[in-house]
């Protein structure tokens, strides 16, 4: 019997466990390992931070999740990884693993610009969306300025343009948007391009209901200090504040750092079987995981790791385990690295679709790159995180209605086979 160890309990490790439990079945253990109680949608800390919906109604029990379905659950936070005698150190005990998979996230890299996250919000983590809602509310009572945007080398664009929304359709519900000047700062090169850039009517799209909603925005934009109630900007720009959400940029978790198994920010470089180049028993999922940016920019911007590019690193590691411990006769596969996102702009919404977001050779188009806008879908992001939320209580992945829906009705594919004429052996698709 082997032991496949599973390091986070987010929308990477638990259904990157629930994909092993499956494709496994009791022949092996698999252990889950997290520092938090509860699993949590974060795409969903966006309505939360503005009232639009409560923190309990995206969080699952992780321990009642692991027993229904299997699982061993172990709370801790991982101190290190010893990839030689393969080994996770927690405070409290030590655990022996033959497969390890780590799908822990990134950790925010606040310290990188002086006052962020001390005097601006953030919606990256449930105690981050909560913070933001109480101050959210007092911002109500004497509405100023807002600002919202992002930290150079910030990679995930698609909260701060729902964020920016959103606010502004809540200040006008409320009857409150005469009294705020809305601007969005961001380091992107241009409105829409999400840090891959490419997609057909992004930009104009986006600029439209910019335009609408009388928002000013500053592109590459380099903040360079956030003070009480001011951003600093590197070309001397000050925009007062009274309320400011602003993403940060990320970096590796502090055991992958203190393990070396990461690059110069932490991040994990991978093999396309997401199988680390120096022990293919070490996997890893989603955001811990390294993409290398399309392109260089002005102001520094990283390459978004979507939730569903996630999912698909989460099938591929699973299956690729089970191939490697002989339970699937199969070969290996590799993430298609297809996205597709949803974000709700409250009385709209704007589909973002890339297939796939990195390219097979450079220079090389994608299948598919474009965006499109609809009342719809707010309702599809809505009620997929619903969905999302049912799936993790019922022990699912991606189900195959799911992967068939997808297909149907986007275009879009989660894993293929692997292919060495493409991708020869021990030359990384995501690149160390």
């Amino acid at each position: 019997m082997a032991r496949v160890v599973v390091l986070g309990a987010g929308i990477g490790g638990l259904p990157t466990a629930y994909e092993l439990r499956h494709r496994l079945g009791d022949r092996h253990q698999v252990i889950l390992v997290s520092d938090r109680d509860y699993f949590t949608f974060v795409p969903g800390l966006v309505a939360v931070a503005l009232g639009h919906n409560s923190l309990e109604r995206l969080q699952l029990p992780l321990e009642t999740l692991s027993r229904q379905q299997g699982l061993k659950w172990v709370k801790g936070a991982v101190q290190r990884v010893d990839p030689e005698a393969k080994k996770v150190y927690l405070p409290e005990q030590t655990l022996d693993y033959d497969y390890l998979v780590i799908a822990t996230g990134a950790e925010l890299a606040l310290d990188l610009l002086p006052g962020l996250g001390v005097y601006s919000h953030s919606v990256c983590t449930p105690a981050h969306a909560v913070a933001a809602y109480r101050a959210w509310q007092e911002f109500l009572k004497d509405p100023r300025e807002l600002v919202v945007g992002a930290a150079p080398g910030a990679s995930c664009f698609g909260p701060a343009y729902e964020f920016l929304f959103l606010a502004e359709h809540t200040l006008r519900r409320q009857g409150l948007r005469d009294r705020v000047k809305i601007t969005f700062i961001t380091p992107e090169p241009y409105i829409g391009h999400l840090g891959i850039g490419g997609l057909a009517n992004s930009e104009q799209l986006t600029l439209d209901l910019i335009a609408q909603r009388g928002i000013e925005t500053i592109t590459n934009a380099e903040i360079t200090a956030i003070e009480p109630n001011r951003i600093l900007l590197g070309d001397g720009r000050v925009l007062p504040f009274g309320y400011s959400m602003i993403l940060p940029s990320f970096r590796g978790a502090a055991f992958v750092r203190a393990s070396r198994l990461g690059n110069e920010k932490g991040f994990l470089p991978l093999l396309p079987t997401l199988q680390h180049p120096d022990y293919p028993e070490i996997y890893g999922v989603g955001i811990s995981v390294h993409l290398q940016p399309l392109q260089t920019t002005p102001v520094p911007t990283g390459l978004p790791k979507t939730g569903q590019m996630t999912e698909e690193m989460a099938i591929a590691a699973s299956h690729n385990i089970a191939v490697a411990l002989g339970e699937l006769a199969a070969d290996p596969v590799v993430p298609t690295l297809d996205a597709v996102c949803f974000a709700d702009f409250g009385d709209t919404g704007i589909a973002y679709i890339a297939a796939p977001v990195i390219p097979e050779a450079q220079g090389k188009h994608r299948r598919l790159a474009y965006a499109i806008q609809g009342k719809w879908v707010s309702w599809v992001k809505a009620a997929f995180e619903r969905y999302f939320l049912l799936k993790m209580r019922r022990g699912l992945s991606v189900p195959w209605f799911e992967q068939w829906g997808l297909r149907l009705f986007f275009g879009i594919s989660l894993v293929r086979p692997l292919q060495p004429t493409v991708f020869p052996q021990k030359q990384p698709l995501i690149k160390t």
